[in-house]
C-alpha cells in the first residue's frame, strides 16, 4: 500500500463564501421554504437557459417527481439506458411502471437511440436520455424519435450540469431534465435536486407534488395572510431547505470554472492514455460538450473484467481511489428477482466489463493527475 496520500475519484470543494453563505442563512429568519429557495431556482434556471427550475431534496426525488409529472403509471413502460445508477430505473418502478433496458452505443456508453427504438411499444410513455459521466446523450435522435411516437422525453443530467449538446444547455433540451447536487457531483447543496422544464404547467404541478400536494406553501400563506390552504394531490414532502439552497447558490457561481478544469483533466487523461492499446476513453462527439462529472476509460481485448479487477487493487494499493460505474442495473439482485437476465443488453455486459472510472474533480492537482496516470500505465503493464 502507497505511504501517499490517497486521492478520491470525487469530492466536494467547500470554501469560506460557501460556509459564509450557509451561515448567513442559519442567521436569517428563514431555514425552509424560504428565499433562497426560490433564489436558488430562478439563478439555475438561468446558467441551463430553461424558463422553469424546481428544487427537490435529492436528485432521486427530482426523478421521481418528473415522472410523477410527466403522467408515468401503473401498465406504462419506460425505457431507460442499463448503464446508469439504479435510481434512474427505480423511479418508474415507484410509480407502477416496467422499465424497458436499451443497450448503449460502445463508443459513447450512452442510450443507443436504435435499440430505443426497438423496445417502443403502444405501452411505452417515456424515454429517459442519462448524461452518463457528463456526456450528453443524442439528443436530436432521441427527440426525434420521442416526437414520432408521442413519448416524453426526460433527461437525467445528474452527471451532465453544465453540458452542452448542439450549442444549447444540458436541462433546456428535454421535456424534464434531472439534476443531483451530491457532494461527489459538479455542485453540491449537502444533498439536493433540481428539475428544468420549458413547461410552466409542469413546473406548478411539481413544486405542488413536491410539497404534500399542497397548492400553496407556507411564505406564500404568511404573504397573502391567510391561513387556509388545500391538498388538490397525493404528493410527497420532496422540499429542499434554504440552508442548502444557500450552499447551492454559492457553489453554482463556480461551476463555469469548475466545468472547464473538469474538461483540462479530461483532455490531460486523454493525451497520456492515447497510447494504450488496451485503453479506450469515452468518446465526444462532434457538437457535444461533456461536463465530465466522471472519466470512464474501458478496458478492452480478451478477459477484460480480469484485467480490470487487477487495474482496480493495482491502484487501490497505490493510493488512487478508482470506481466503477455501472453494472447494468438489471444485473442487481433486486432486478434479477423481477425477472431481468443477464444477456439482455450485450453491449453494456461488454463495455461494463472493462469499466473504470479515474478520479475526476477539479481540485484535483498535476501531480496527482500525474500519480493517476503512471498507476493505471503500470497497472496495465504498458511501459515494460
Amino acid at each position: 500500500m502507497s505511504s501517499a496520500a490517497f486521492i478520491p475519484y470525487g469530492r466536494q470543494i467547500i470554501d469560506e463564501s460557501d460556509i459564509d453563505a450557509v451561515v448567513a442563512t442559519l442567521r436569517s429568519p428563514w431555514l425552509t421554504t424560504g428565499p433562497q429557495v426560490e433564489a436558488f431556482e430562478a439563478e439555475f434556471s438561468t446558467y441551463v437557459a430553461v424558463r422553469n427550475a424546481v428544487a427537490v431534496a435529492n436528485g432521486t426525488a427530482a426523478l421521481h417527481l418528473a415522472m410523477l409529472a410527466a403522467g408515468i403509471g401503473p401498465g406504462d413502460e419506460v425505457i431507460v439506458p442499463a448503464i446508469t445508477f439504479v435510481a434512474t430505473a427505480n423511479a418508474a418502478l415507484y410509480l407502477g411502471a416496467d422499465v424497458k433496458f436499451a443497450d448503449i452505443e460502445p463508443d459513447t456508453f450512452l442510450l443507443d437511440p436504435r435499440s430505443a427504438r426497438s423496445l417502443i411499444s403502444d405501452r411505452t410513455k417515456a424515454i429517459v436520455a442519462v448524461d452518463y459521466a457528463g456526456m450528453p446523450c443524442d439528443y436530436a435522435s432521441l427527440r426525434a424519435l420521442s416526437d414520432e411516437f408521442g413519448l416524453i422525453l426526460i433527461g437525467d443530467a445528474s452527471h451532465a450540469p453544465g453540458a452542452e449538446f448542439g450549442g444549447s444547455m444540458v436541462g433546456s433540451i428535454a421535456d424534464l431534465t434531472t439534476f443531483s447536487f451530491h457532494p461527489v457531483k459538479h455542485l453540491t447543496t449537502g444533498e439536493g435536486g433540481m428539475v428544468t422544464t420549458a413547461s410552466d404547467e409542469l413546473a406548478a404541478k411539481l413544486r405542488m407534488l413536491r410539497a404534500h400536494g399542497v397548492a400553496t406553501d407556507f411564505r406564500k400563506r404568511e404573504a397573502a395572510g391567510t391561513w387556509e390552504w388545500d391538498q388538490v394531490e397525493l404528493g410527497y414532502n420532496y422540499r429542499i431547505a434554504d440552508i442548502n439552497c444557500a450552499l447551492g447558490r454559492s457553489q453554482l457561481k463556480k461551476q463555469h470554472e469548475w466545468v472547464e478544469s473538469r474538461r483540462q483533466i479530461a483532455q490531460r487523461y486523454r493525451d497520456a492514455l492515447a497510447d494504450v492499446p488496451q485503453l479506450s476513453t469515452q468518446e465526444e462527439p462532434a457538437g457535444r460538450r461533456s461536463a465530465w462529472h466522471l472519466f470512464p476509460v474501458r478496458i478492452t481485448g480478451p478477459d477484460s473484467a480480469a484485467k480490470r479487477r487487477n487495474a482496480f487493487t493495482s491502484m487501490r494499493s497505490d493510493g488512487i481511489g478508482v470506481n466503477v460505474h455501472y453494472r447494468p442495473v438489471y444485473l442487481n439482485s433486486y432486478y434479477a428477482g423481477l425477472g431481468y437476465e443477464a444477456g439482455l443488453c450485450p453491449v453494456s455486459e461488454e463495455v461494463y466489463d472493462g469499466l473504470l472510472s479515474l478520479p475526476m474533480w477539479p481540485g484535483l492537482e498535476w501531480s496527482d493527475q500525474s500519480r493517476v496516470i503512471d498507476s493505471l500505465r503500470r497497472a496495465l503493464d504498458v511501459d515494460n
